[in-house]
């Protein structure tokens, strides 16, 4: 079909004003101004840049205009994010005692990533970085938000001082919300946002700085049945086999799910709390469950029974969202991204064979499973292990939903778009520093950049009783020092500027970050830290620096 000439600019102004009328009108646009359930945050409208009046006024328009070109277009998407998921704790992923059916059938009937990576190795700033497809060192957002601003205290003494606490995504950092909304896209936001200052409480979210401000029209904060609602008593026991308690998050993410008019493309992000601390259950059943399943000889052994009914009960609630998108009649216009914000927990779960785990840079840190599904696109039965971080899905989204690059507002992301690993088809190169360059001069895949950046100390309390040394399932917290990584190809570096050195592995022969090359390939070892270095300094990054005396 050929592209409609351009209008004149009365023509165009005639335009808006008809469809704001339809707009007004049109049954489907309460979706994204019901009134709050009890449950539902309520925020103040964001404040509009210059440059987002002319999208605000003209989205329906767009929409409207853009339909044909969409028709290929996800009409749905939902984003299913865990908290601190291990990249093994999957069945599908190959844990041999965790039952996880509904994530296995999703990865069965879709694609499962091997060498999926979250932006951090820590709540905040992953979700950050996830939400604008940037990273956290162009960001300036590496950490975890706080009370109020401040640096960190740590109980020993340390050489570097980490910068300064960010409290919040700032307002003018675009989300996948705002970029999708000129493409027609209302956007619905459910669970752990963790982006703002502590709000009225732990996780509370700001009246400034919340999903609405940052681009969702219709926001729902509620712990569920997540031990951080238990408050100071434990809801009663459960000890019929197959049954939860109820979860009210969960219950009004299918409400709205099942609620959503046909014809309006949509993403919904169902951020849930599990399997996050504190790791209790009141499902008795499942703790006899795995007190058989889990090896008597097993290290932490009580808080991996624990931990796998934690994980069971994840895997249940995102069934109950699978069965709502299932009984729709839109699943087959619907895309579903499973991922998690980091890696495992060190005390609760195993993260072998990767070394490492949250907290710390090393793949047990940062690798997490990721399924993507989309019924007749995405072929089922699929494993790729393509290196993702969770910045690219932003740009993979864009490229799906057919934006070109010259439709965004900000040229500086860090993502690239996977969607031809997706549905085999060419992505368009939406992370090129320069917007104008064709997609023929793209970087090639295997000399594609990966970044991480963790200028920080963990943990903040404890720091001097953690163990010394990073190694592999070791069930306790250890210490991280300020470090960055990145990885190209098969080569992964990290630097820590506490002592100025490097480590250097081959990921494909040593995922377990066992053997140090950097002293046997002193040539890619120097390439590396040149190009990891040259990138911070590009974008700016804030460094832990030497203390003053």
């Amino acid at each position: 079909m050929n592209q409609p000439t351009r209008c004149c600019g009365i023509t165009r102004c005639l335009l808006i004003v008809l469809f704001s009328v339809y707009a007004v009108n049109s049954g489907n646009t309460n979706w994204g101004n019901e009134a709050p359930s009890p449950h539902q945050a309520v925020h103040s409208p964001k404040p509009i840049r210059h440059n987002q009046i002319q999208h605000r006024q003209t989205s329906r328009a767009q929409s409207i205009k853009n339909k044909v070109r969409n028709q290929e277009s996800p009409q749905n998407i939902i984003i299913i994010l865990a908290d601190d998921l291990a990249w093994s704790d999957l069945s599908c992923y190959g844990h041999s005692w965790h039952e996880t059916p509904n994530l296995d059938q999703l990865a069965e009937s879709g694609i499962r990533f091997t060498q999926a990576y979250a932006s951090a190795p820590i709540c905040s700033a992953s979700r950050a970085s996830l939400l604008t497809g940037k990273s956290t060192a162009r960001l300036g957002f590496e950490f975890v938000t706080k009370n109020e601003l401040g640096t960190q205290q740590i109980d020993q003494a340390t050489p570097l001082q980490a910068p300064p606490y960010q409290l919040q995504l700032e307002l003018n950092q675009l989300t996948i919300a705002e970029r999708l909304e000129p493409l027609g896209y209302q956007s619905f936001f459910a669970g752990k946002w963790h982006l703002n200052a502590h709000h009225n409480g732990y996780l509370g979210w700001s009246p400034t700085h919340g999903p609405a401000q940052q681009g969702f029209q219709k926001a729902i904060q509620d712990f569920g049945s997540h031990p951080y609602g238990w408050k100071k008593s434990q809801p009663p026991t459960i000890e019929i086999n197959g049954e939860y308690p109820e979860d009210s998050l969960i219950d009004q993410i299918c409400e709205t799910l099942a609620e959503q008019p046909n014809g309006t493309p949509t993403l919904s992000v169902a951020s849930l709390y599990h399997v996050h601390t504190p790791v209790k259950t009141t499902c008795q059943w499942l703790i006899r469950k795995y007190d058989q399943r889990v090896p008597m000889d097993s290290p932490a052994r009580e808080k991996r029974v624990r931990y796998a009914a934690f994980v069971e009960t994840l895997d249940h609630h995102v069934g109950q969202i699978l069965r709502t998108v299932q009984q729709s009649d839109r699943q087959r216009e619907t895309i579903i991204i499973f991922t998690s914000d980091n890696g495992g927990h060190p005390e609760y779960t195993a993260n072998a064979p990767l070394r490492g785990s949250k907290w710390n840079l090393y793949e047990g840190g940062i690798r997490v499973p990721f399924i993507a599904n989309w019924p007749n696109k995405i072929a089922p039965g699929q494993t790729s292990d393509r290196p993702i971080v969770g910045y690219d899905l932003l740009p993979t989204l864009l490229d799906l939903c057919k934006a070109k690059p010259t439709d965004l507002r900000d040229p500086w992301l860090d993502g690239k778009s996977f969607a031809d690993t997706l549905i085999n088809h060419p992505p368009k190169n939406l992370s090129c520093e320069d917007p104008d360059r064709s997609t023929s001069q793209a970087e090639p895949e295997h000399q594609r950049e990966m970044i991480w950046h963790f200028p920080y100390y963990h943990p903040e309390t404890g720091y001097a009783s953690a163990i010394e040394k990073i190694g592999i399932d070791d069930f306790k917290v250890s210490k991280t020092h300020p470090h960055s990584a990145i990885r190209v190809g098969r080569h992964k570096l990290i630097w820590f500027p506490e002592t100025d050195s490097t480590e250097l592995y081959d990921l494909d022969s040593d995922p377990s970050e066992s053997i140090n090359l950097a002293d046997t390939s002193p040539s890619l070892n120097q390439n590396l830290r040149q190009r990891l270095t040259d990138y911070l300094e590009r974008v700016n990054a804030r460094l832990a620096i030497a203390k003053t005396k």
